[in-house]
């Protein structure tokens, strides 16, 4: 009944939302931005470095978010959930392991595998369970405050695997910092300017990567479930191993933002996964624009950054500028700000050089 015929119509009217980079002016501003990162570091201090260093870790998990709410359409709260649970994976296997020999790049990637599994196995109840819409992100919040609460009271001596104490509500420390075999020696990967080119180097790769993924089929059908469900499953397509391998992949990106946290600071605490851990997130995605990786990624380092200045210049109200910030996002712009003054843009240089 359903031919190859309709399935490439399915491809063609779903693409996606409208998104940047489909040009060669996108890709010269790409080059040209990736420059400025590389050479920033030489006109910085330290501080400034290891500042950005920070903001680069979270959008990982800002991306996985982008992949499965804005592409999938799969609203999850549960990814500080895997953040931790990655990040404290990180400080268990290094600190019983040590760094020599380039073993905490092993602990990274174990940290990250932990957190694909446990995410593999939480996914497989939900999405082969049927639960989605309103209910999955009530599933994935309560097992992200479950994770909270669990991590809080461990704070006794008797919470320790090998030699890592767990430490509860005062968090894990001691862990050390990245290191990379170099020549007979080791490079120590420390929160300036060798993390820096390191974590730029990995989110230029995740990014391309996410982008080649979105472009493929599996981006396709991806885009069709979200738009329908139901629609794409009489098509002949498997739409829960779509959205479990989604939510996996995206589950894992949160992951590597726990292990390069826990990198950087050397250190990780139960309230990383809590509530306001949980909504900020949503609040970057949001407000850049959940539908194009771009935007998200643009908008993560911009509020991650005013979040930052509001912390330290007027901590009471920093929680709450978030919350109206997006309330604005979901009534004004509901497909994200940057993304709004994005096409505004657009749609002004066409018509100016229209008129020329």
């Amino acid at each position: 009944m359903y031919t190859p015929f309709f399935k490439t119509l399915l491809h063609k009217r779903l693409e996606g939302p409208q998104t940047l980079g489909k040009g060669k002016g996108f890709w010269s501003a790409f080059t040209l931005v990736l420059i400025a990162a590389c050479t920033y570091p030489l006109f910085a201090d330290g501080y400034d470095v290891g500042n950005n260093v920070y903001f680069f870790n979270w959008v990982f998990m800002a991306l996985g978010l982008c992949l499965i709410w804005g592409y999938g359409g799969i609203l999850s709260f549960g990814q500080v959930a895997f953040f931790g649970i990655a990040g404290y994976a990180y400080g268990v296997i290094t600190i019983n392991l040590g760094a020599a020999y380039g073993l905490t790049l092993l602990a990274l990637v174990l940290a990250v595998l932990t957190a694909g599994l446990v995410s593999a196995a939480l996914g497989y109840f939900l999405f082969y369970g049927r639960i989605n819409g309103v209910f999955l992100g009530i599933v994935t919040l309560s097992f992200t405050l479950v994770c909270e609460r669990f991590m809080t009271q461990t704070a006794g001596p008797q919470w320790a695997i090998g030699t890592a104490r767990l430490n509860g509500f005062n968090g894990m420390g001691g862990m050390p910092p990245l290191t990379i075999p170099w020549f007979g020696t080791e490079l120590v990967l420390y929160p300036d300017l060798q993390l820096y080119y390191f974590t730029l180097a990995l989110l230029v790769l995740v990014y391309l990567g996410l982008r080649v993924l979105l472009n493929s089929r599996f981006g396709n059908v991806l885009v069709a479930l979200r738009e329908s469900s139901q629609r794409a499953e009489m098509l002949g397509y498997d739409i829960r191993r779509y959205q479990l391998i989604a939510f996996v992949i995206a589950s894992m990106l949160a992951g590597l933002s726990g292990v390069l946290y826990t990198a950087w600071g050397q250190y990780i605490t139960p309230s990383s996964m809590g509530m306001t851990a949980a909504a900020l997130p949503i609040i970057w995605v949001a407000v850049g624009g959940r539908g194009d990786l771009t935007t998200a990624l643009i908008g993560t380092l911009l509020v991650l950054a005013g979040f930052q200045a509001l912390t330290v210049y007027g901590s009471q109200y920093a929680l709450v500028v978030m919350g109206v910030l997006l309330v604005i996002t979901v009534l004004v712009a509901p497909q994200g700000i940057i993304m709004g003054l994005a096409n505004g843009l657009a749609r002004l240089f066409r018509k100016l050089k229209g008129a020329v």
